[in-house]
């Protein structure tokens, strides 16, 4: 049995919420048949916890759609990280300008320079791990370090 998408015009959420409910009536060997419907694949031997909850999911999936595009990149690009070996280097947030770049603000009548590395950034020789980290060190309180530079989500000025 194939499931599809419905439209969205007709998400059904009533029946996903009635459905959902369901499963905590269903016993194990119905979540099972639910699963090798739902999947087109045996049930995985699992908890009742897990084969619920996953089957929670599919079916808000595939009623309601699944994760976006941009999300699917970013995990994938994630479990290569992981597969790698490059555990703490994960997906760079995408604010982030490109490394060299110099971020001035004035700051108490004094010009302060933040240089952008590849792994931080640098402010009178000192590293650190995040912007806001460096603003920091500049002005004593914590400051959102994109905002201080007046620099907005996609990495662009204000």
């Amino acid at each position: 049995m194939k499931h599809t998408r419905s439209n969205e015009s007709n998400a059904g959420r009533p029946d996903v919420l009635a459905e959902l409910m369901a499963l905590r009536a269903m016993s194990v060997a119905q979540l099972r048949e639910k699963w090798e419907a739902l999947f087109d694949a045996p049930a995985p031997n699992g908890s009742r916890g897990n084969l619920e909850l996953r089957l929670g999911y599919r079916i808000q999936e595939l009623a309601l759609g699944g994760l976006g595009r941009e999300t699917r990149r970013t995990l994938d690009v994630l479990a290569e990280e992981v597969a790698a070996g490059k555990l703490g280097g994960l997906v760079s947030d995408p604010r982030k300008p490109a490394p060299g770049t110099k971020l001035v603000r004035e700051w108490e009548g004094e010009e302060h320079v933040v240089t952008v590395l590849a792994d931080g950034f640098e402010w009178r020789g000192r590293r650190f791990r995040s912007l806001s980290a460096a603003v920091r060190a500049i002005t004593g309180v914590n400051w959102n370090g994109w905002r201080f530079f007046g620099l907005d989500r996609t990495g662009g000025v204000k």
